[in-house]
């Protein structure tokens, strides 16, 4: 009688395996040797047996079936199979008298009833072990998720601590995460032009790869960055220290909705394209023709009274105009900051209270997490119903923890962007003085939204 050996160690369980594959082996040979067993060949492979589709153990079964061997030698039966659809296919074998012989150093089996019956156990309990092994390792992440913690690989930005078993920040890729969120922000940067700055700065992956388009797009709307994380379609408190802002990555998912995909590189620069709309309410466009640059109306709903093409020259001086007009002076500049340093003194005085009241909402907030947790083990709540109200919870919560952290670090939250503001209109002159058409672009989109394109300079 002829004998396979089959020889096999999961890929998942390197640091916990029984015996080694050059262990089996070994072993194998030995009590081969002493059974006095014909060996015409030895299989050996690295992969899991929960699930079935293994290449060498197929084409063993192959060729017995082709008659190069009667019989298999394995350590133990589930070597050969943990799942029901190989360890059928050994029975059904044994059942054809295509095996004739399984050897085990540590299991008996002959090819009677009673040892099929064995057999048929020995199968069951090793699907059983991985079975339960599933669900063991599936309740640990649960917990763990339960308990603030990521149970998986952190995301680009953040550190798995192998000693800690929590997340820590990178100290250097997240300095550039956060960049990826502040340029996205400016509304300037497409996806693939965030990818190309990856390469540019050489930001890569966790595992070292680079990142592409999808990645960036995979980024931009990972909650993870803002203290959040979403386990199976619910939203989970975390224990790590969060990335971003929710206003920034709130202003990130919005600009995500309205360019839907990346944008491509145009043929000719328009630094004044998709800053204003048509008095129509229609968008507008730009074409060049003979040298020069022309915005004109989409015309997409019907007729407009803006019937003709405006040139970019006197589009700047409609700009250069209104830029004037906002435009603060140095001294006029350090006078309102002087008097917003004054408000600022009496807005921390008056914040205490504001943030005495913000405290008390966070407790009503989490007093009802409590309650609907409460509702939701009753049965009056079905699992869809509850993730979506605790889902909400939580955001809301995130979003009162940001005005507390802001109000108790800065007073007012009005302060320091009234600040920006006035920094923001000083630069206006200088930007007059530059004639950077893309800069005064993008200072009007900063500086307001729904600007309206008219033909007449004094309508702007």
């Amino acid at each position: 009688m002829k004998y396979f050996i089959y020889a096999r160690k999961s890929t998942e369980e390197d640091d916990r395996q029984v015996l080694s594959i050059e262990a089996q082996l070994t072993e194998l040979k030995e009590f081969a040797a002493k059974e006095k067993l014909e060996i015409v060949a030895s299989f050996h492979e690295a992969k899991t047996a929960k699930e079935p589709g293994r290449i060498v153990f197929g084409e063993m079964l192959t060729l017995i079936e082709k008659g190069k061997a009667d019989g298999i030698i394995s350590w133990h039966p589930d070597r050969l199979a943990r799942n029901s659809v190989d360890g059928g296919k050994i029975i059904h074998f044994v059942d054809r008298a295509l095996i004739k012989s399984l050897k085990f150093p540590c299991f008996w089996f002959e090819p009677t009833p009673q040892g099929l019956f064995m057999l048929n156990i020995a199968f069951g309990q090793s699907k059983y072990f991985v079975d339960n092994l599933r669900e063991n390792v599936k309740r640990g992440l649960r917990q763990k998720i339960r308990n603030g913690v990521w149970p998986s690989w952190a995301p680009v930005g953040y550190l798995n601590n192998p000693r800690t078993l929590g997340i820590d920040i990178d100290p250097v890729k997240s300095v550039l995460v956060r960049k990826v969120f502040e340029l996205y922000a400016t509304g300037e940067y497409t996806l693939k032009s965030l990818a190309n700055w990856c390469k540019e700065v050489e930001l890569k992956g966790n595992r070292a790869k680079e990142i592409a388009i999808s990645n960036i797009h995979k980024i931009l709307q990972n909650i993870f960055y803002i203290g959040l994380m979403k386990y199976n379609g619910e939203i989970f408190e975390g224990t790590h220290e969060p990335l971003v802002s929710k206003k920034l990555f709130d202003r990130c998912q919005e600009i995500l909705r309205k360019k839907g995909k990346p944008q491509h590189g145009k043929k000719y620069d328009f630094p004044f394209l998709g800053l204003m709309k048509c008095t129509c309410g229609c968008s507008i466009i730009a074409e060049r023709q003979k040298g020069h640059n022309y915005y004109r109306c989409t015309k997409k709903k019907g007729i407009c009274l803006e019937k003709h093409f405006l040139r970019e020259e006197q589009l700047t001086e409609q700009v250069q105009s209104f830029l004037q007009k906002v435009s603060l002076s140095s001294q006029d500049t350090e006078k309102i900051l002087v008097e917003l340093e004054k408000e600022e003194l009496q807005a921390k005085q008056e914040s205490i209270i504001t943030v005495q009241n913000l405290k008390q909402e966070l407790a009503d907030l989490e007093s009802g997490l409590e309650r609907l947790l409460d509702v939701f083990l009753t049965g009056v709540l079905s699992t869809g119903e509850y993730t979506g109200r605790k889902n909400k919870i939580l955001t809301q919560k995130l979003e009162l923890q940001e005005k507390i952290k802001d109000f108790e670090q800065r007073g007012l939250s009005w302060l320091e962007p009234a600040r920006e503001f006035v920094n923001s209109l000083n630069t206006a002159e200088k930007i007059l003085q530059t004639q950077d058409k893309k800069e005064m672009s993008t200072f009007i989109k900063n500086l307001g939204s729904n600007h309206i394109l008219q033909k007449n300079p004094n309508l702007f």
